[in-house]
């Protein structure tokens, strides 16, 4: 008799825990929901049989972020788009106005225009810790404010950006993402917003990603203010190449590769003249360089128009040469 009391008396505190549980993701659900937009864009696309140019439309998820109208998104889930229209779960629908797009974080801005817009709140994403719970809210597979639950799977992944760079700071969740939820929050138990979901890994479970909070904030505040995201660049074409011993050793470098230039581009709005076919890049203003993602970590707006200078090995040994970085266009 004792252990049927015993057994019913666990019983019941599992049922508490679980009530808990599921209070807390419901009441996320309820505070996040109002800011959530289903994002539908209309595009022409080339039909592969006829060669010609036809309307296609694709859906994707957002969020507001300001009372005034400003919307987060993915880019790919808005990328040449003619026409988006923003949909509310209150059955609001508006067309949206696009700010501006970072490729290279996969982030977007929309703006929309209408009152009783509720914000989401950006946490700060340095504070994340491995287990604790993740909510995300979208649009999957067009089927309309979805919930799905679990928790950050992990922190400080990278992730291939669409036009090759590396997104740094990024979250991995066990949250179940699917097309249509991209764009939408990743959001922590009091509803602030920890990322930006964005990619899956379609053959495996439960791997999904989304970009920071504190990196997608910075990129959408620098949209809102300046229209888009500079980046430097040096007008040059490079693959990523692997040094023998005997060169790192001699050179006394770092890293056991660099990354060859195989081209100089035409006309590019920068000061290169000092860089020849066949360099290998091995620092960049002071900073060890071993790949191309190495490159363009360090190419950021602050190098636009600045000179600094580069290490290159030439000859099979380190020279130093000047350089002047232009503005990405």
């Amino acid at each position: 008799m004792e252990n049927i009391i015993e057994f019913v008396g666990y019983e019941n505190k599992d049922a508490q825990i679980l009530d808990a549980y599921s209070k807390t993701i419901t009441g996320v659900a309820a505070r996040v929901s109002q800011s959530v937009v289903h994002i539908q864009v209309e595009k022409k696309v080339k039909d592969p049989r006829t060669n010609k140019q036809v309307a296609a439309q694709s859906s994707g998820s957002g969020f507001v972020i300001s009372s005034d109208g400003y919307i987060v998104t993915n880019h790919h889930v808005i990328e040449d788009a003619e026409k988006i229209t923003v949909l509310f779960s209150d059955g609001r629908e508006l067309q949206g106005e696009l700010k501006g797009a970072d490729a290279s974080t996969d982030i977007a801005v929309l703006k929309i225009y209408d009152s009783n817009l509720k914000a989401l709140s950006f946490a700060n994403s340095d504070e994340l810790q491995a287990g604790q719970i993740a909510v995300a809210i979208g649009n999957p597979l067009g089927l309309q404010y979805t919930v799905t639950a679990g928790v950050v799977s992990a922190l400080g992944r990278t992730l291939r950006a669409k036009n090759g760079r590396l997104i740094d700071d990024v979250i991995q969740t066990d949250a179940a993402l699917n097309p249509g939820n991209s764009g939408g929050p990743l959001v922590d138990s009091a509803g602030n917003v920890i990322g930006v979901n964005t990619a899956t890994i379609p053959s495996a479970q439960g791997l999904c990603f989304a970009v920071s909070a504190n990196l997608s904030s910075f990129i959408a505040g620098k949209i809102i203010m300046e229209g888009r995201i500079n980046r430097a660049y040096l007008g040059i074409a490079g693959q990523m190449v692997n040094l023998t011993e005997r060169i790192v050793a001699v050179n006394k470098l770092q890293k056991k590769t660099g990354v060859y230039i195989f081209e100089k581009i035409a006309d590019a709005d920068v000061y290169n003249n000092e860089l020849r076919t066949g360099d290998i890049i091995v620092a960049f203003d002071d900073k060890p360089v071993g790949s191309v993602d190495d490159l363009h970590k360090l190419l950021q707006q602050n190098m636009i128009g600045a000179r600094r200078q580069v290490s290159v090995l030439r000859n099979g040994y380190k020279t130093a040469v000047n350089v002047i970085a232009g503005k990405m266009k």
